[in-house]
C-alpha cells in the first residue's frame, strides 16, 4: 500500500547521497546560483499552487488563524530543538543540519502531488503519481543537499511519515477528501511554498514552520463553507 511512499524515499535517499558528495567539489560560485535557482523555482510552484484555491477567503484565514496558533505554540521553536536532538544523537555538527531537514521537508511534503498522490494509492492503488514525485524529489534533494548537506537525507523521516499517514488515512476515510478540500489543502500548501522561496533567497526571514497549523485550518474553513455555503 506504501509502495509509492517508499519509492519517493528511495529517490531523496540517492538524490541526498549523491548532492552531498558533489557538493564538496562544488566552487561557491556554482553553489550559490543552484541556490538561486531553487528558490525562484520554488517561487513559482507555491504560486501555481496558490492560485488554485477556490475560496481566497480560506486560504487568507487558515494562513492568519493558522499562523497565530503556529506563533502561540513556537511550532518552529519546538520542531529545531527536536532535529537538534536528533542531530546530536546522530553525530553531525553541520550548522545546516536543521534548516537542510525542515526545509526539504516543507518542499517535498508541501506539494499537491503529495496529497493527490497519496490519496491515489490510498483510494486507488494507483503509484502514478507518487512516482512522477520520486524522480522530481530525487533531483531536488541533490541540488538541496549539495548546499544544506546531510540533513536533507533526515527528512526522509517526517516525509514517510506524512505521506504515509494520508495513504493510511485515505483507506479509511475515502469519501472525506473531497476536491474542495484537496483543492484549499494545495493551495495553503502553496502559500507556505512562496515562504520557503523568499527564505532560500534570503529576502526576508518567513517562519514557514509556524504556518503549518494553516493546513488544518484550511480544512474545517472549507467544512464550514461547505455547510453554510
Amino acid at each position: 500500500m506504501l509502495l509509492g511512499t517508499i519509492v519517493n524515499v528511495g529517490a531523496v535517499i540517492a538524490g541526498s547521497l549523491i548532492g552531498v558528495l558533489i557538493g564538496k567539489e562544488l566552487p561557491d560560485r556554482i553553489r550559490s546560483i543552484v541556490f538561486q535557482a531553487i528558490g525562484i523555482a520554488t517561487l513559482i510552484i507555491g504560486f501555481k499552487m496558490a492560485i488554485e484555491t477556490r475560496n481566497i477567503l480560506v486560504l487568507i484565514f487558515s494562513l492568519l488563524v493558522g499562523g497565530i496558533a503556529g506563533e502561540f505554540i513556537s511550532l518552529e521553536k519546538g520542531l529545531e530543538k527536536l532535529t537538534n536532538k536528533l542531530k546530536l544523537k546522530a553525530g553531525f555538527s553541520s550548522e545546516k543540519f536543521t534548516e537542510g531537514l525542515l526545509t526539504a521537508f516543507l518542499i517535498f511534503c508541501m506539494g499537491s502531488m503529495t496529497i493527490v498522490g497519496s490519496l491515489d494509492e490510498g483510494l486507488r492503488g494507483d503509484h502514478s503519481v507518487l512516482f512522477t514525485k520520486s524522480i522530481l524529489d530525487g533531483f531536488t534533494s541533490i541540488a538541496l543537499a549539495s548546499t544544506y548537506g546531510i540533513g536533507v537525507l533526515f527528512s526522509i523521516i517526517p516525509l514517510f511519515l506524512y505521506q504515509g499517514s494520508i495513504t493510511i488515512l485515505a483507506v479509511y476515510t475515502r469519501d472525506f477528501f473531497t476536491p474542495e478540500i484537496v483543492s484549499q489543502l494545495t493551495a495553503v500548501g502553496g502559500a507556505m511554498i512562496i515562504g520557503i522561496g523568499i527564505n532560500l533567497l534570503g529576502l526576508t526571514r518567513v517562519r514557514v514552520l509556524n504556518l503549518i497549523p494553516s493546513l488544518f485550518f484550511a480544512v474545517g474553513f472549507t467544512l464550514i463553507e461547505n455547510i453554510f455555503v
